[in-house]
């Protein structure tokens, strides 16, 4: 190819490191808390039976999935003003992402078939404003440098906002519950009270939305520019020929779609396993306590484990901590002991995998332009989100699934046996078998070659 090769940009300082690092937290807030909490308000709240409120989650998720690629697409055929394409986005829609954060978990106090269909709107419409604000929280790190180190060391940054975004989003959501008025002495839910606890522990997530996005959106800046800058439109075809071309991108693709399952199956269990088999909602916030303590020490040794192993060695330990992690509580799910181990192992292995494959997005931008011309920063990301969000889907109506079917239901403070094991599988085997799928895709990836081929191919041509 005859283009030019890009000019290194100087080192990203620490700012705006932070700055990736506040608009994390503030992305994470809202997963985590949503994650977390959506289906068991949707059940425990709202009284909606146990299958049709995965079905309304299932159906948010699948409409997630297909807008993602929608607007990735849009976005790589549009410019700001100001010449960026990604970045502005993120102020744009921090209003609207916040309204719907907080209009989720509100009890319009409508019955039946009519608090369903609210229910299922207002998540479409979270579905599609999180999208949009998603773009740059996920393409930003390949268009603020150019240089592997600092978009590594700015995943490890998203990572620790990821990490404290989750804290708010879990384990400071029961902590505002009891403060206002929700929850009991013994830490469970007041009928009475359980809806406007809700919805005000939602206004505090969704003022800490806006936040996050107004930082990073002042201290970031999109650097790399295109190799060669042309503005004619891409059609559909073209640009997702130009992803299947890439053979890295498929398989990290498969890669996240493992990552996004397993950690859908810890988060969307590990309340009711606080709830039912320990018998106290409130333990929910040790257990999430452990997961986020581990994953926050853990990015401080990310890059210093990639460094020392390399980028496959690195996603290979991650993906043997998922499947050790568990083996005790495979054994014996009621030990307190074990759910922690269990707990512990994710955090850790979730937090190295989130950095490896945001770093191989941030690669895979960089070989696909060296390949076709045009870079695909918005579409990248968005596009494997379509599958991911899709097997997300699946398991979350699987999880729904499994619970209804083995006669859990909300109105009993005691489940039976076949419930309380359907849960104990979600958080131990079940995730055990994805992780060995993990494994094998881990094997056949080898984004570091790919990038190592594009570099010694840009040395040659300059």
């Amino acid at each position: 190819m005859s283009n030019p090769v890009a000019q290194p940009i100087p080192r990203t300082r620490f700012p705006e490191k932070l700055g990736f690092c506040t608009f994390s937290t503030a992305s994470n807030v809202v997963y985590q808390f949503k994650s977390i909490y959506y289906l068991f308000f949707l059940t425990n709240v709202l009284k909606i039976d146990v299958l049709i409120a995965g079905t309304i989650l299932t159906f948010g998720t699948i409409w997630d999935a297909i807008n993602d690629p929608l607007i990735g697409f849009w976005a790589v055929n549009h410019k700001f003003k100001n010449g960026e394409r990604v970045r502005p986005l993120a102020i744009w829609f921090a209003v609207p992402w916040a309204i719907t954060v907080v209009l989720l978990f509100t009890n319009f106090g409508l019955q039946n078939k009519a608090a369903v269909a609210v229910a299922l709107i207002v998540y479409l419409l979270f579905e599609l404003f999180n999208t949009f604000v998603g773009i740059p929280y996920n393409s930003m790190g390949s268009l603020a440098t150019n240089l592997d180190a600092d978009r590594r060391s700015i995943n490890v940054f998203r990572n620790l906002g990821g990490a404290l975004g989750a804290g708010i989003g879990a384990v400071a959501c029961l902590p505002l519950l009891k403060a206002f008025g929700a929850m009991d002495g013994k830490g469970n839910l007041i009928d009475s009270a359980s809806s406007r606890g809700f919805l005000l522990t939602a206004c505090v997530m969704g003022v800490v939305c806006v936040i996050g996005c107004v930082v990073h959106y002042f201290t970031t800046k999109e650097r790399v520019k295109p190799i060669a800058e042309d503005d004619e439109k891409l059609s559909a075809k073209t640009v997702f020929s130009m992803l299947f071309r890439c053979k890295s991108w498929v398989l990290n693709m498969l890669y996240i779609i493992c990552y996004g399952v397993i950690n859908l199956l810890l988060m969307s269990c590990i309340t009711y396993y606080a709830t039912y088999v320990i018998g106290s909602t409130a333990a929910a916030t040790a257990i999430q306590a452990a997961y986020l303590a581990a994953a926050l020490v853990s990015s401080f040794l990310v890059s210093a484990i990639d460094r020392l192993l390399g980028r496959k060695k690195t996603m290979l330990l991650a993906a043997a901590l998922f499947i050790l992690g568990k083996v005790w509580f495979v054994i014996n799910p009621f030990s307190l002991g074990a759910i922690y181990v269990n707990a512990i192992s994710v955090g850790i292995a979730l937090t190295i995998t989130f950095v490896m494959f945001n770093t191989n997005r941030n690669n895979i931008v960089d070989i696909i332009e060296w390949q076709s011309g045009r870079r695909l920063d918005s579409l990248v990301s968005t596009a494997d989100n379509l599958a991911s969000k899709l097997a997300v889907a699946g398991a979350t109506q699987l999880v729904a699934l499994s619970l209804s079917l083995n006669g859990f239901n909300a109105k009993l403070t005691a489940q039976p046996a076949g419930a309380i094991a359907a849960i104990n599988a979600i958080l131990g085997w079940i995730p055990m078998v994805v992780a060995a799928v993990m494994m094998v895709v881990i094997f056949f990836l080898n984004i570091e070659n790919d990038t190592k081929k594009m570099l010694e191919e840009k040395a040659a041509q300059a």
